[in-house]
């Protein structure tokens, strides 16, 4: 007899479905056809334990399991589930007419119960969009799964109550995104606060524009001036994720199974802070079945690189083309996948290999050692943050201030505002949630300066010797710091603050 039954795939961050044929004939035999991967034929171990151990039994005929469309890779324990239902109701141990109303998938214990999955939410976006009427899941799954409308999403522990949903259409709970999204609770940072960071006005004003405007930001200090610190307070600032960039980034989540099986969907924005000895493939994601990486993990957060020299020279140059397009390709022989890259890139550095430059150093380092050091991060890169500013070293006076600063409550209320300009701005653009993200021709179509302030900027960039992309930089951070000051137009003093926040590109530094 011959039964098909529905499960899915996931490349990148989209699911495609895959159709299981199960047929039993004349014989003793176990064929699994269609390109799966180790996981997948060792998962007749588990399902013939699985079926014994709930009451059921592994037909002693011959089976042929094919796993369509057969020229796609399969990978993982996820399949175990949907093959197993179509082996019973191949062998007539169960009935069912709603087979294709359905997708499932679960990873099989030996008991029959049933584990979590990753990928869960790329899946039922894909169920909903190709017209099945529910998808059947892992209970750990459930509220990721849910918050998907348009299809039930039905929770199940183990493959008996998986027969019993096949039997027949129940109510089922569901929770809605709407929901979900209200309901998980944004904690802003992780419990740092701009208040607690003494002195650095310049620099929490610089960080202030840059969560604004979703820049990239580069901070230059000797050791124990804060920088660090100050990186991770960098959440506490930032407002709360849209629905559109929550759900974004809850699907990149859950295809590198980060997601907390109590939490149905991401509100509090990414902050990834990964060593400096970090490889090139687990910064932009890659393996043999490619994974996201750190850069698409930050997906709508914060990436964190501290002593960004320390990192290796070619693992900073794989972040050249995801800062610039947003985006990470990776390419292998057979399929090609994409995966978001959309990020606020916080760096910080000590000024030389000491760490004390320009400082009473007890070593000061050479001219050679300040070149060499310098070198590892390459201009191209730098030419891709938008802000670079110098931290100083705090005065005792400054440390010893009992009195507070500045909330990061009262800051992020600015730059929620300022994030709500934005999107009235980009609001016919679906993709665009903030001025960093502008192409050449916005930038020209909402950076527009008067005589003043054009002047000014062309005096920047013949003394300073800017490039091209480093002009529409200062053109994007001045209209952030507009956004900031509630103003319409570009200023004058707008560009002078936005040009200041070029230290590397200023004689001196660089060699």
């Amino acid at each position: 007899m011959l039964v098909k039954v529905y499960g899915a795939a996931v490349y990148g961050i989209e699911a495609i479905p895959i159709r299981i044929e199960v047929n039993i004939d004349k014989g003793i035999a176990y064929h699994l056809v269609g390109l799966p991967d180790s996981a997948i034929k060792e998962s007749s171990y588990r399902i013939s334990a699985a079926l014994k151990n709930s009451g059921y039994r592994m037909p002693g005929k011959k089976i042929t399991i094919n796993l369509a469309p057969a020229d796609l890779r399969k990978e993982g324990s996820a399949y175990d589930l949907v093959m197993a239902i179509g082996i019973l109701a191949a062998s007539e141990q169960i009935e069912s007419s709603y087979l294709q109303d359905y997708i499932m998938m679960g990873e099989l214990s030996l008991d029959g119960d049933l584990r979590p999955l990753r990928g869960i939410l790329p899946i039922a976006i894909m169920a909903k969009n190709n017209g099945f009427k529910g998808f059947i899941v892992p209970s750990a799954n459930f509220r990721e799964a849910s918050v998907v409308e348009g299809i039930d999403v039905i929770a199940a522990k183990n493959i008996v109550e998986v027969v019993q949903i096949l039997k027949g259409p129940k109510e089922f709970p569901r929770l809605k995104f709407e929901e979900a999204f209200e309901k998980e609770e944004f904690s802003g940072g992780r419990n740092l606060d701009f208040e607690d960071v003494k002195g650095q006005e310049a620099v929490k004003r610089c960080l202030e524009i840059a969560a604004a405007g979703g820049h990239n930001v580069l901070m230059i200090g000797p050791p124990g001036s804060g920088k660090s610190m100050l990186a991770k307070c960098m959440p506490s600032i930032l407002p709360p994720m849209t629905r559109r960039e929550a759900l974004e980034t809850t699907k990149i989540h859950s295809v590198a199974g980060r997601i907390d099986g109590n939490k149905g969907v991401l509100v509090n924005r990414p902050f990834r802070s990964p060593h400096h000895t970090i490889s090139s493939a687990a910064l932009v994601g890659g393996g043999a079945y490619p994974q996201p990486g750190e850069i698409s993990l930050a997906h709508n957060g914060v990436l964190f690189l501290d002593e960004l020299p320390e990192f290796r020279r070619s693992v900073l140059e794989v972040l050249r083309q995801p800062l610039e397009d947003r985006e990470v390709t990776i390419s292998r022989s057979r399929f090609t996948i994409t995966y978001p890259s959309n990020l606020m890139l916080v760096a910080s550095m000590n000024p030389s290999p000491s760490g004390y430059f320009l400082e009473n150093d007890s070593r000061p380092s050479s001219a050679y050692e300040m070149k060499r050091y310098m070198s590892r991060i390459s201009g191209p890169l730098l030419d891709r943050i938008d802000l670079h500013i110098e931290a100083q070293k705090v005065s005792f006076e400054q440390l010893s201030r009992v009195s507070l600063d500045e909330s990061s409550q009262r800051i992020r209320s600015r730059v929620a505002a300022a994030r709500q300009v934005q999107a009235d701005r980009f609001r016919d653009k679906t993709q665009l949630h903030c001025n960093a993200q502008m192409n050449v021709k916005l930038i020209r179509r909402f950076c527009n300066l008067g005589a003043d302030a054009q002047q000014l900027l062309k005096h920047a960039m013949k003394n300073l010797n800017l490039s091209a992309r480093a002009y529409d930089r200062i053109l994007k951070v001045s209209r952030t710091i507009s956004d900031l000051a509630k103003s319409d137009n570009i200023l004058p003093e707008h560009i002078a603050e936005a040009i200041q926040y070029r230290s590397m590109d200023r004689e001196g530094w660089m060699g």
